[in-house]
């Protein structure tokens, strides 16, 4: 079984996911921000993080950066939940290290094919 980390601040959002990926036989790991995802890495064996990018404490852009700073998670790939569209967020979060980004509200079957998109 997959293993997806999702981060995101919004518990109606982190819901939507969780039940979506869940529902499509994948492990789930939820985070509230990017200091709290950070805190449960360890020993976690993880094929994909979903990660909003405007949270507070830790964004996804900061959290994009630490996860590529490490080894055991640096090509792992991470898929950024966002409102934001715009051509220069998109091009932070590719600088960042981001895989792809999703702009909200999305539609569940296009979350589907982009998480089994980039973990193949």
């Amino acid at each position: 079984m997959k293993n997806i980390m999702t981060v995101d601040d919004s518990p109606s959002l982190r819901q939507m996911v969780g039940l979506v990926l869940r529902g499509a036989s994948y492990q789930v790991i939820e985070a509230v921000d990017g200091v709290n995802a950070l805190s449960k890495l360890e020993g976690q064996e993880l094929n994909l993080f979903l990660v909003d990018v405007n949270m507070p404490n830790m964004g996804g852009l900061e959290f994009t950066r630490q996860i590529r700073a490490m080894p055991q998670y640096k090509f792992i790939p991470i898929v950024l939940l966002t409102t934001e569209s715009h051509a220069d967020k998109k091009q932070e979060g590719k600088a960042a290290g981001a895989t792809a980004w999703i702009i909200k509200p999305f539609d569940p079957d296009q979350l589907l094919a982009v998480v089994k998109k980039v973990m193949r």
